[in-house]
């Protein structure tokens, strides 16, 4: 278990994707083979197949993922990849509806002739059903429940054509995710219903579109809406972290300015000296509010989206006293964390 929790993790945070992918395919394969979790629902074998097709190619770890980081490539997102793929993953999440739909009215128990939403919330079995808010409501108006459960029917069937259609697609889209935040809220089952399904619905969204969506939000920012980072060009270990900066920066929020090359630091902002730009990082917002040190990376990471996790972390409370300090050892020992002769004299901090 202890092997599982650590491929999984490197696979959760993009390290050595399609290595870690495969290892932590190869532990499912065995839970699901030894069966010690008594492992046997629909949802466990499509994410099986999910991860066996993630096993043979090594595109997840392209963007939004440490891999992509170590490669450095500022362009990762806009990569190709084979459409057939995507093809099987739509069609594998696009008649896994139609097919649950078809049981619900083919096997014991039809719901076009019985009212088993009806029965689940007045004689609910262990485990099955949660104790929400609109339960009661239901429970006390078969009728509702049934054509509830007719229109749940008629969804699941027609969600193949719903998500192939593309003057429906988008509705689709948002009909299978609330479909599955309901189905959560409501019922006992497996948190990967959540997680699984919706991902897969979004894999209807064409990517061309998605990376048209990126350029122009790019475009705008670059003439609109840039905050300006100052930054010592001369420290190895500062520029280190600008080329990851620039790697997770997707949508071209920040211009990376080095201050020894800037002709007037107050032309950038009227309080930015040479002291304060070579003591900390600074950033400029298109306001005009100067930020400095840790408070850089505290509005950096509202801005990217591959820095949102850290949001938890530099927002909570006490990293508003406990960061500033940290950044400061940080700065003034940063040779301890790249081997670089500037960094090593410390000239970057003086």
């Amino acid at each position: 278990m202890v092997f599982f929790y650590i491929v999984w993790f490197f696979f959760l945070i993009g390290l050595f994707s399609q290595v870690s992918c495969i290892l932590m395919t190869l532990c499912c394969y065995y839970f699901y083979a030894l069966n010690a979790f008594h492992i046997g629902t629909l949802s466990w074998d499509i994410l099986l197949v999910t991860l066996f097709l993630m096993c043979v190619t090594p595109y997840h770890g392209d963007y939004f993922s440490v891999d992509c980081l170590r490669q450095g490539d500022l362009k990762a997102y806009r990569k190709e990849r084979p459409f057939f793929l995507q093809r099987l993953l739509q069609m594998q999440i696009a008649f896994t509806f139609f097919y649950t739909g078809l049981y619900k009215i083919s096997s014991q128990g039809n719901w076009l002739w019985d009212n088993p939403i009806y029965y689940l919330m007045n004689y609910p079995p262990e485990g099955v059903t949660k104790l929400f808010l609109l339960r009661d409501f239901f429970a006390s108006r078969p009728v509702w429940c049934y054509w509830t459960g007719v229109l749940i029917v008629v969804v699941e069937l027609l969600m193949p054509i719903l998500l192939f259609n593309r003057k429906t697609r988008m509705s689709a889209i948002y009909l299978g995710i609330f479909f599955h935040i309901v189905l959560i809220l409501t019922l006992d089952v497996p948190a990967i219903f959540f997680f699984l399904f919706p991902a897969q619905l979004l894999l209807f969204v064409n990517p061309e579109n998605v990376v048209k969506w990126v350029e122009q939000k790019r475009a705008f920012n670059q003439n609109e809406r840039q905050s300006k980072l100052i930054h010592d060009g001369h420290c190895g270990f500062c520029r280190g972290q600008i080329k990851l900066l620039a790697v997770m920066d997707l949508f071209a929020t920040l211009k990376m300015v080095d201050f020894h090359s800037a002709e007037d630091l107050r032309g950038l902002h009227k309080d930015l000296t040479l002291k304060k730009a070579t003591s900390q990082i600074h950033l400029i917002e298109p306001d005009g509010t100067l930020y400095g040190g840790f408070d850089v990376f505290k509005r950096i990471c509202l801005h990217m989206p591959m820095l949102y996790p850290l949001i938890l972390v530099f927002y909570f409370p006490g990293m508003g006293v406990i960061g500033p300090h940290l950044y400061r050892w940080v700065a003034k020992n940063r040779y301890l964390f790249h081997v670089n002769k500037v960094c090593r004299a410390n000239a970057c901090f003086r």
